[in-house]
């Protein structure tokens, strides 16, 4: 009798054990070399359960009862279907699909376990894309499911282009224009602010993963280069940066050099870092309610959360239709995520009065010494009270003043404002980032928690004078908006861009040298007035150029004014560090993408070489990222090519 009762015992915990939930981790691979491929769709079989793959191909989900196979799907990769047997630890290899785009689809983002999966519809017809810079369909489908075909579909319905049933693309961008060509002996000055945003690499990742060719404006080569970590030599001394270069050839246009110039910020221990006075400003607003908005922000807010120390206190500001105040100043990490979690979408978008109510909050608590700043959530799309950009521009201008310091989190697609997002933060001695999943909230709040929080140096310039005894002409590769007057320089009430702690900042000039013939210059009169008789005993040395960077310290309203001569020591290609080569690399991507009139012979494939040799150690898996998001823009390329030819 009792063996019964134990048998019995032991089938119903068999059939309990087959008919609850189960977590499931695993890694997928590439099949042709076993590289990690991040941003891999993982979906339960006939459920809206889903995730995505990290920056080293690592998933983690929770399979529902009776569920007993996993989808995964990769742009440009066979889909594959897996039965999960006992196991709860898992490796998958995916094999190349060149077909894998000719046809409709549906994209999922940041699908995560327990809620639905949502997404934008990219209507790929065959061999042809309509890019997401174009008014085109961008509904919003809820309840998506895998298909043996690779792709998320829609359950229900499938909208076509000419019938739209949702929300046309309405992403803004500032229009750029790249830089050109500067003479040396007419303009041997050259000055700029940094840029630490790395928004502009997130968001154009999120546009490639989803299938779609960024439209121009949204490639800024400048935050796709400084997306990345570069191992430059810390400070010495008591100076809060330092100034590191390089010189060599360039690899896509023949003859001429690349000059690159490294600025490393101290790095400061966490346990060193003043305390923070931080208000959350987040858009609540109904274009917000979508899962890859409000749920990510949430997620983002909690790992931040994580991070703050007993002495840091935060507050929250929501705003919608109008603006109000959530939670008051206070370092209980359990009442912040409590606020968090009940906050939901609805209404309009208030942006300028949430805007003015968070420094408000802010100026109320502020610490001296410390580290006030607002750290701002959205998509961007203010429609209700303070709106236009010069206006936002003049109220962020006017509240910077104070010592509160500003942080911009994008989110979402569609209806995404970057222009005003860009906007804010620049003008507001701040950062930008844009979060397209819970891997790159992670690398914004945990891995570069100091530089995103904590500035060490504001208002930094640059300033270089090339020496044309040796340099023909010079051009200053992305910064296009972050370009200033020569005079500029020396004034201090001139507002530049701000440094974190720990933070690299990485610009690249393409230069002409002298007896260098190249078609990118235009013909012009010689100058009337300067000769070769007439130049200095500097101009005559071994002299390159001079870099002059000044900065301000956080607390500090006079500049303090740093230098450094480059000499005419440049090093064979192969000869120099990983950080130029890698920085190169993603340069070359940019121009590119840009279809830039000064890619000369830039090619996928020199990209991909070139950063697959400077990949270095890539501990955090960003670049080996890179390398298949090259790799997709490669293929999407060869789509839109085809397509035209038809």
């Amino acid at each position: 009798m009792k063996t019964k009762i134990w048998v019995l015992i032991a089938l119903v915990f068999g059939i309990f054990a087959f008919t609850t939930q189960r977590t499931i981790k695993g890694k997928v691979l590439a099949g042709s070399d076993g590289s990690a491929l991040p941003g891999v769709m993982v979906a339960v079989k006939g459920t809206s359960i889903g995730t995505q793959t990290d920056a080293n191909g690592d998933f983690q989900l929770t399979m529902p009862a009776g569920s007993e196979k996993l989808i995964f799907t990769y742009i440009g990769y066979k889909t594959k279907e897996v039965k999960v047997g006992k196991d709860s630890i898992i490796t998958v290899k995916l094999e190349d699909d060149a077909h894998a785009l000719d046809e409709v689809v549906v994209v999922g983002y940041s699908t995560q376990q327990r809620r639905n999966v949502t997404g934008a519809v990219s209507v790929m017809s065959k061999n042809k894309i309509i890019p997401s810079a174009s008014p085109m369909l961008q509904g919003r489908v809820s309840g998506l499911q895998v298909q043996q075909s690779g792709v998320y579909r829609e359950r229900k319905k499938r909208y076509s282009a000419d019938k739209p049933k949702e929300d046309f693309n309405t992403e803004e961008y500032n229009s750029l224009m790249e830089n050109i060509f500067q003479e040396a002996k007419s303009n041997p000055l050259t000055t700029f602010s940094i840029d630490v945003d790395r928004a502009g690499y997130s968001n154009v990742r999120r546009m490639l993963n989803a299938g779609t060719m960024p439209p121009k404006d949204a490639i800024r080569i400048e935050e796709m280069v400084n997306y990345f970590d570069y191992d430059y030599p810390q400070p010495i001394k008591n100076e809060p940066v330092t100034i590191n270069t390089e010189f060599s050839d360039s690899p896509w246009n023949k003859g001429l050099k690349l000059l690159q110039i490294g600025i490393q910020a101290q790095k400061i221990s966490t346990e060193n870092l003043p305390a923070s006075n931080l208000v959350f400003l987040i858009d609540v607003s109904g274009s917000m309610g979508s899962p890859e908005k409000l749920p990510l922000v949430k997620q983002a807010l909690y790992l931040l959360t994580d991070q703050l120390r007993p002495q840091d206190k935060v507050s929250i500001v929501v705003y919608a239709g109008a603006a109000g105040l959530v939670l008051s100043p206070t370092s209980d990490k359990g009442k912040i995520k409590d606020a968090l979690e009940n906050l939901q979408a609805g209404g309009s978008t208030a942006g300028g009065e949430g805007i003015k109510l968070a420094y408000k909050i802010a100026a109320e608590n502020l610490i001296k010494g410390g580290n006030n700043r607002v750290v701002l959530a959205s998509d961007g799309d203010f429609n209700v009270g303070v709106s236009s950009e010069v206006e936002l521009k003049a109220l962020i201008e006017e509240k910077r003043n104070i010592g509160v310091f500003l942080s911009v989190l994008g989110f979402g697609m569609g209806n995404y404002k970057d222009n005003k997002m860009e906007t804010l933060a620049d003008k507001g001695n701040g950062n930008y980032a844009y979060i397209d999943n819970l891997q790159e909230a992670q690398k914004v709040f945990v891995h570069e928690f100091g530089g995103t929080m904590f500035t060490v140096a504001k208002d930094v310039k640059l300033q270089l004078e090339f020496n044309p005894k040796f340099v023909k002409a010079y051009r200053l590769i992305g910064y296009e908006n972050r370009m200033l007057r020569n005079e500029d320089f020396n004034d201090d009430k001139k507002d530049a861009g701000e440094m974190g702690s720990g933070h690299t900042v990485t610009a690249l000039y393409e230069i002409v040298p002298v007896g260098v013939e190249s078609a990118y210059l235009k013909n012009i009169d010689e100058l009337k007035y300067q000769t070769e008789n007439g130049l200095s005993a500097a101009a005559k040395s071994n002299e390159v150029l001079t870099v002059k960077l000044r900065y301000k310290s956080p607390d500090e309203n006079k500049s303090k004014l740093m230098e450094k001569v480059i000499t005419d020591q440049q090093k064979s290609f192969d000869k120099t560090s990983e950080n130029f080569r890698f920085a190169i690399a993603v340069a070359e991507f940019g121009l590119i993408l840009r279809q830039s009139e000064f890619k000369g012979m830039a090619n996928y494939e020199q990209v991909i070489d070139l950063a697959k040799n400077a990949k270095g150690a890539d501990e955090e898996g960003y670049r080996a990222e890179f390398i298949k998001l090259v790799k997709t823009a490669k293929m999407l390329d060869k789509t839109v090519v085809a397509s035209n030819k038809d």
